[in-house]
């Protein structure tokens, strides 16, 4: 039974990250994945400091090894880092579609009107014989 704490508690975390991965970004989820960078830090030394902390803590949950705790934390900590990526990676994409699209339209040249003699930019006509003195000599 004391599994089945912790198991519920990582089932809610790998719900709340998801969560957090769909919805929209912005200050308040920045400022929540820094909080969450801080909590890691702090987590990491004093597992490393002090790891009957960890032992304890996996045995409060129902795990017999705080290796175990951490691998299981570890993986929903991938988790999260996999599907916040791919969202990003997915916002790019959009973003870079959206750029070429606009891009394409802005350099595409427009086709001449019928009856339209004027050169397009860029293009110089060819000179007649006319205008270079070559039929007065």
């Amino acid at each position: 039974m004391t599994i089945l704490v912790f198991q519920i508690v990582a089932v809610l975390a790998v719900v709340v990250i998801a969560f957090f991965v769909l919805r929209g970004g912005g200050a308040r989820h920045q400022a929540v994945r820094r909080i969450l960078l801080v909590l890691f830090v702090l987590g990491a030394a004093v597992s490393v400091f002090f790891p009957q902390v960890l032992t304890w803590l996996a045995n409060l949950v129902g795990i017999g090894r705080g290796t175990d705790l951490l691998l299981y934390i570890l993986v929903i900590v991938f988790l999260g880092v996999a599907a916040t990526t791919y969202r990003r990676f997915r916002q790019m994409e959009t973003q870079i579609t959206e750029l070429s699209r606009r891009l394409a339209l802005l350099s595409a040249e427009r086709p001449p009107a019928a009856g339209d003699a004027s050169p397009k930019p860029g293009r110089r006509r060819a000179p007649r014989a006319s205008e270079t003195g070559a039929d007065q000599g």
